[in-house]
Order: structure tokens, then C-alpha cells, then sequence
């Protein structure tokens, strides 16, 4: 299999496993992985989500074999991937996963590579860890493929446009410590242990109520594109539900749990 899940109580870390090339994503994987992440957001139990690349590489970006291989044929209609008129399910990404808007935070684990459609991959992420030797780059730059499964929606988001601009349009190569200094990656953690980094921090994050947790996170994408009070009065509609939720810790509080910023007794 070329995607597998590990699950360790309410964290699921969803593993990419193609090493003869570098964790590239052809169809089948793509359509595995959604397979995944959706298997995940349905599940009651799971948390929190680490995405992250086996032997050392997180994704060298799109087949380029398979890409090829669609030579003297009509790609759109081969792929058949466009974006339906009205209300109709939306089809995967050419990556798989990154048109899907989960109920859960993902956090990207990124050792070496993580380049072309596996930056985008990574950008898809709540947020991401990356390892000292790893980076990322837009190297489909060099072969004419475009970034069409949202590099150039998140990238201007995350890093701003003239930042994103000079990564999308040269192509070059971002390594983890300009990746930190920009705001790419959260966290950069010596080599070989971005996995065990990042199902840590989902761990840490997992054990807060979860109500709360994934109300914060929709509210922050839903804001996008919004006026201040457009996205005041959706934040309020979106949090007010959990409020039983919020009064409940209110009552632990008082009770004398996590006094003084203390975060290991809640």
C-alpha cells in the first residue's frame, strides 16, 4: 500500500510510503489518502492528524511518470478533477486531499523534500513541523506544471504575496530555517524527528476539550475575505455553541485546576 494509518488513542498519523519515488503522488495514492484523512474525520475517537512522508522524504510532488504517460491524450478530461457547477460533491485534488475542508487539525511532519504538489500538500496543513535539512519548493517550475491544488491560494495566506511570489515565480529552494523566519513551518526540529514532533504537539493539542478547539480553527478560516464585523458576527454564531462546553471548564477552574497558567492539570 502506498498510504497506511497508524493510530495511537486520538492521534491518527496517515503515512505516505512510496520510496522508489520519493513519495510522488499518482492517482491511486491520491485517491488513498483521501480515502485516509476522510476515514479520519469521520472517526469519533481521532483527534488530531499527522501527515507525514516515509523514508525521509515527505513528497516530491506529483508523478511525473504518470504525468507523462497522459502524453497525446486530453489531460483535464483524463483526470477529470474540475470543479462541478452548483451543489455537487467536489472531486479530489490532483494531490488527493487538499479540497478537503476536515473538522480536525492536520499537522504536517516534514522531513527532506517536500517540493512542487508536496509543498502544497503541506501548506493544506493546520501548521507544520519540519525537519533542519528539510524544504520546500515550488520545482514544478522547471517542467511547466502549475500548482493547482492550492499553492497559490495558501501560500500568499500563510507568507504574504511578495514573499510568495518570489517562491512561486523562481522556483528556488526554501530551507527549514528560512521556512521558520518567513512563518512557512511552526517548528523546526532536528533530523528524524519531525514525526515524533508533531504527534507530540497533536497530542498535547488533543487533550484540550475539543469543542472549543474546533470552533477556534473554523472560525479562523471562515474570517478570510471578511469585514472585521462580518467575521466578529460568524466567530460569535460559530463559538456560541460551545458554551456548555466553556462553562463546564469554567467550573474546573474554580475548582482549583490549572491555576497560575498550568497546563498539565485540566
Amino acid at each position: 500500500m502506498s498510504v497506511h494509518t497508524e493510530r495511537s488513542g486520538p492521534v491518527t498519523t496517515i503515512v505516505m510510503e512510496r520510496p522508489d519515488v520519493r513519495n510522488a503522488v499518482d492517482s491511486a495514492t491520491a485517491d488513498a489518502l483521501v480515502a485516509e484523512f476522510e476515514a479520519f474525520n469521520r472517526d469519533p475517537q481521532a483527534k488530531v492528524a499527522v501527515f507525514f512522508g516515509s523514508h525521509g522524504t515527505f513528497c516530491a510532488g506529483w508523478d511525473l511518470k504518470y504525468g507523462a504517460s497522459l502524453a497525446g491524450k486530453d489531460a483535464r478530461r483524463e483526470l477529470d478533477l474540475d470543479f462541478p457547477q452548483g451543489a455537487a460533491p467536489v472531486p479530489r485534488g490532483p494531490m488527493g486531499p487538499s479540497r478537503l475542508e476536515l473538522a480536525k487539525p492536520v499537522i504536517g511532519a516534514v522531513a527532506g523534500a517536500a517540493v512542487a504538489g508536496g509543498m502544497e500538500l503541506a501548506l493544506w496543513c493546520d501548521m507544520r513541523i519540519m525537519e533542519e535539512d528539510a524544504f520546500f519548493g515550488v520545482y514544478c517550475r522547471r517542467w511547466g506544471v502549475p500548482l493547482i491544488d492550492g499553492g497559490t491560494v495558501r501560500l500568499p495566506r500563510i507568507v504574504g504575496m511578495g514573499r510568495a511570489m518570489d517562491i512561486i515565480l523562481t522556483g528556488r529552494k526554501i530551507d527549514a530555517e528560512e521556512a521558520y523566519r518567513i512563518g512557512l513551518c511552526e517548528r523546526v526540529v532536528p533530523r528524524g524527528q519531525a514525526r515524533q514532533a508533531a504527534e507530540s504537539l497533536a497530542l498535547e493539542i488533543a487533550r484540550f476539550p475539543q469543542g472549543a478547539v474546533r470552533a477556534d480553527r473554523r472560525s479562523a478560516y471562515r474570517q478570510h475575505g471578511l469585514s472585521v464585523r462580518a467575521a466578529m458576527e460568524q466567530e460569535w454564531a460559530n463559538g456560541a455553541g460551545t458554551l456548555a462546553e466553556a462553562i463546564q471548564g469554567a467550573a474546573r477552574f474554580a475548582s482549583g485546576k490549572g491555576r497560575h497558567g498550568a497546563f498539565d492539570d485540566i
